[in-house]
């Protein structure tokens, strides 16, 4: 990437309230953590072929880790090539914590709860390709995005994005996401007051700290190209976060989020989810 395109990518911040990043941190004369400085006492690595949490220091300590599923290599090179040119041709606006992003989907009020269409075109067309290839893996059977989200992280913004849960009342039980351009560190965390029930001792809480203010995290690698499913436990019972540190070179994610219950046929609001679905999969977003 050339000085240019570097600046393109640098140069505006997006960030309100607590949210901050290291553009809006040097215009305050100091740096903060973003939220990253929580006081943490386990550290654990996702072993994706075991389905474990494997503690990070090579202590014996494991624990079932379910809900995630990796696709490696879900894109190729050439691939990756032509969605980051084409991403390149829509604008991107400027987000929290030095993220930037494109969002391809129905306007939503969380607090309100209430969904409408707005200007929605549907999912960007060279998206097809990508969602036809990936609901043929089993635990996607039956995936139909009706929001795409682009994410655009890049270090000398300082992005990051901080430990959520993704809303459950609108979007659905799997949330997909394309890694591209550099691999990546996801982090999901639960509070360490839930160690026993994952079966962890007892002694691995500090009684000199406040269980709340600790932390049980899994670091889940993700490499670049990759395809990560969340659903089930990790979808719903671990939070997750992308971490400034981790972030050591520009990087794009696409998030693809499905309908919940109430949204799909059977649901209260069947008749709503229908006409999001079918304005969303007609695919007739272009770039530019």
């Amino acid at each position: 990437m050339s000085a240019t395109d570097t600046d393109a990518h640098v140069s505006t911040c997006g960030c309100k309230g607590i949210r901050s990043c290291l553009l809006c941190e040097r215009l305050k004369g100091g740096d903060q953590l973003n939220g990253n400085e929580a006081k943490v006492k386990l550290h654990f690595c996702y072993e994706p072929v075991l389905k474990l949490a494997v503690h990070e220091d090579g202590k014996p300590t494991s624990f079932p880790f379910p809900g995630v599923f990796i696709w490696e290599d879900f894109l190729s090179e050439e691939e990756e090539e032509v969605l980051v040119r084409e991403m390149d041709k829509n604008v991107w606006s400027p987000s929290q914590s030095g993220r930037k992003k494109q969002d391809f989907g129905p306007k939503v009020n969380f607090k309100k709860r209430k969904v409408r269409l707005g200007d929605f075109q549907g999912l960007p067309a060279i998206s097809k390709a990508l969602v036809e290839r990936m609901v043929r893996e089993p635990v996607l059977a039956g995936f139909q995005p009706v929001e795409q989200c682009n994410l655009d992280y890049h270090p000398e913004r300082g992005s990051s994005i901080d430990p959520h849960l993704d809303d459950s009342w609108l979007w659905g039980e799997r949330l997909v996401t394309v890694n591209m351009l550099s691999d990546i560190v996801l982090t999901m965390s639960r509070h360490a007051t839930r160690a026993l029930e994952l079966g962890l001792g007892s002694e691995d809480i500090n009684d000199d700290e406040k269980e709340e203010e600790q932390e049980v995290q899994v670091a889940v690698r993700l490499p670049r190209r990759s395809l990560v499913v969340l659903y089930g436990e990790a979808r719903h019972e671990w939070k997750h976060a992308i971490h400034r540190e981790d972030v050591t070179a520009r990087r794009l994610c696409s998030t693809y989020r499905e309908l919940s219950a109430e949204f799909l046929p059977g649901g209260p609001q069947a008749e709503v989810g229908g006409r999001l679905l079918d304005v969303a999969l007609s695919f007739s977003h272009t770039a530019g």
